[in-house]
Formats: C-alpha cells, sequence, structure tokens
C-alpha cells in the first residue's frame, strides 16, 4: 500500500502532517478488515496509536544509527565548506548544522532508491539516512561511515519494526507474540515516552536512544534541539528496572530533566 508520506515529496514531512501520513491509510485498512497486521518502521510511528489499535510485537532492532552517504567524500570532516548535505530530518539537520556550521544542510525527501538517485546526480554532495534501512535493502555497500550515537543521537524507536493490529485481534496478537523482542521493546518504551511527554513528532528536532545495560537496567539518552543547532538540552538517565512500567517512567523522567535545561524554550522556538 502507498501512504500519503510516501506520495507528498516536494515538502518537508514536519509541513504536511508529520509521522500519521505513513499509518492513516494502513489503520484504514486494518479497521476495514482489509489487512490483518501492519509492518511499520517504528520511528515513523505517531507516539499515541489511535483508539482501537495496538503493536502487537516489536522485533529485534537493526542497528539504529545513522549512517553518511557520499560518492565522493569519506566523512563528515572531509566535506569542504559549503557543501551540500541532504535530509529529511529536523533531528539530524539540527545536530549537523551544530556539527558543520560550514556545510549547507537541505531538506531530502522521497524514498530511498529516490534521495539516492539526487546524491549521484549531484544535487547533493552528501546524504544522512538511517542505517537500518539501508541495511534491510541490501545497499549497505552504500555506507561510507556509521555515525556513532554520541555525534548523532537516533530517533525514538530508530531501527525497530513494530507490528501493529486491531486490538480486538486475539488470534493475531497470539499468532505474533513468537516475534517480540523484549530487550528492544523496553528500549523503545523508555525512547517513545520521552517524546510524548514533549509532544514529539516530526515537527520537534528530538532524539531519544535506550540500550540495555550488560549488569541489567536500562541507560536512556536524549535531547532537543533548536532548528539551527545553536541549542541543545541533553540528558543521560539509568534504572536498574527491567519492567515496561520503568521504561515508561525513565522515559518521563529524561522529558522532565529535559525541561529543566530549557527544553520548553527552545521547543518554543
Amino acid at each position: 500500500m502507498t501512504t500519503q508520506g510516501d506520495q507528498i515529496l516536494d515538502r518537508a514531512l514536519h509541513e504536511v502532517g508529520g509521522k500519521g501520513l505513513f499509518t492513516k491509510e494502513l489503520e484504514t485498512a486494518l479497521m476495514d478488515g482489509r489487512a490483518d497486521l501492519a509492518v511499520h518502521s517504528l520511528k515513523d510511528v505517531p507516539m499515541q496509536l489511535p483508539e482501537g489499535f495496538s503493536l502487537a510485537a516489536i522485533l529485534p532492532r537493526e542497528d539504529p544509527r545513522d549512517a553518511f552517504v557520499s560518492p565522493v567524500y569519506a566523512s563528515f570532516e572531509a566535506l569542504p565548506a559549503g557543501a551540500r548535505i541532504g535530509t529529511s530530518s529536523l533531528r539530524r539537520a539540527s545536530l549537523l548544522r551544530a556539527r558543520f556550521p560550514h556545510c549547507e544542510v537541505l531538506p531530502l525527501r522521497g524514498n530511498l532508491d529516490t534521495r539516492l538517485v539526487k546524491l549521484d546526480r549531484g544535487e547533493f554532495d552528501a546524504i544522512v539516512l538511517a542505517a537500518a534501512g539501508l541495511k534491510r535493502l541490501g545497499l549497505a555497500d552504500r555506507i561510507r561511515a556509521v555515525i556513532p550515537p554520541v555525534d548523532s543521537l537516533p530517533a525514538p524507536g530508530q531501527g525497530a519494526l513494530g507490528i501493529e493490529i486491531r486490538s480486538d485481534r486475539e488470534d493475531m496478537a497470539a499468532m505474533l507474540s513468537t516475534l517480540e523482542d523484549r530487550d528492544t521493546r523496553l528500549a523503545v518504551t523508555a525512547e517513545r515516552a520521552v517524546s510524548r511527554a514533549l509532544g514529539g513528532s516530526c515537527r520537534v528536532p528530538l532524539a531519544a536512544f535506550a540500550t540495555r545495560e550488560a549488569l541489567g537496567g536500562l541507560r536512556l539518552e536524549a535531547l532537543v534541539a533548536s532548528i539551527n543547532g545553536a541549542r541543545i538540552a541533553r540528558v543521560v538517565l539509568e534504572t536498574s528496572e527491567e519492567t515496561l512500567a520503568a521504561a515508561e517512567a525513565l522515559g518521563e523522567q529524561a522529558a522532565l530533566a529535559l525541561r529543566d535545561q530549557g527544553a520548553e524554550a527552545i521547543l518554543a522556538s
């Protein structure tokens, strides 16, 4: 199925309705009985699902990091002054402007093939994409460098796939439960809680990334940035508990900590 998010390519996503543009038609098909399940990239799923729907399973996470892609340059550091970097994400754009003010960060829409064609045509010197998407489509060889989270903190849910069903489909929930990955569920629950608490959408340059600790528990890093990258609030929190309730609470605590650092003023701008 093709969604509005796939069709509207001449404007930035935050200008035309946000993450819901990638899920609305699929949810209509679920409600009408034309589909039994919908598979989403979790970073494109709104933080609050409509009533009557649920995420029956979250699969093991692929690489959650961002990827630097360029036919000419090996890394961001190799880009000359005035280099054009393409991205569809306000989060990536803000962090790029903070790190590389000598480069020009430009909007880039379209599916993965379209974005790569625009790069290869010379419209951009480099583009930034999710490493997971490139790897899942067999395009890992296009990655020149994987960007560590310390430099480009991932979006909530990045790299994870979620399977959505109607909440009343107990048969589907039972069938899909075998695909569930608890570690990924815990991590993305904390990440999405940050975004939900701050009203996060694709209109907000917000990042959140949680990892399971070797001795148990969760470590969560989150940030909010201004569009120009001049102001960034960033926090790191941990919990030793390994429950969904603790993960949710950790995300809410991170949102409060970001507010204490001025996140509200950054978001208001």
